[in-house]
């Protein structure tokens, strides 16, 4: 079974970002965008991890918990009543819109790590998620 370790990173926050998907404790996707937040590099380094699956059993560990809440658990009832949440909007749709059903037909589980707490996966992930934002802003430049 694969063992990925997803991080995302964004400096300024909302500015340019970077992700990085680890697996087997080695860098193995790196990706950015330009205007974004840290919340949506995190949603697009776990997609990414679960493309990469292909549906075969894996652990997905993420220090985010906010995405793991979406895909688990609030994304069912936004689903339920057309993607529409009570108190407004739901940010980063595009994103939750595509991790959920990629989740719903994986095998993957989601494990929740402390981040910034010496995991050596996560401090890895957050090492090339820094990485990845950097070669977006040489990119820019």
């Amino acid at each position: 079974m694969s063992i990925y370790y997803t991080d995302g990173s964004c400096e300024p926050n909302p500015g340019t970002g970077g992700f990085a998907v680890i697996k087997d404790m080695k860098p193995h996707i790196l990706g950015g965008e330009f205007n974004s937040t840290n919340i949506r590099m995190e949603g697009m380094a776990i997609i990414a991890a679960l493309e990469d699956a292909k549906g075969a059993p894996c652990e997905i560990y993420t220090d985010s918990e906010f995405w793991i809440n979406v895909i688990t658990k609030w994304s069912l009832a936004w689903e339920k009543n057309n993607w529409i949440k009570k108190g407004g909007e739901i940010k980063n749709l595009d994103i939750v819109k595509v991790v959920c059903p990629l989740y719903r037909k994986s095998s993957a589980t989601l494990v929740w790590v402390r981040g910034h707490n010496n995991d050596p996966g996560n401090e890895l992930a957050d090492h090339w998620a820094n990485k990845a934002r950097q070669e977006q802003l040489l990119k820019k430049s």
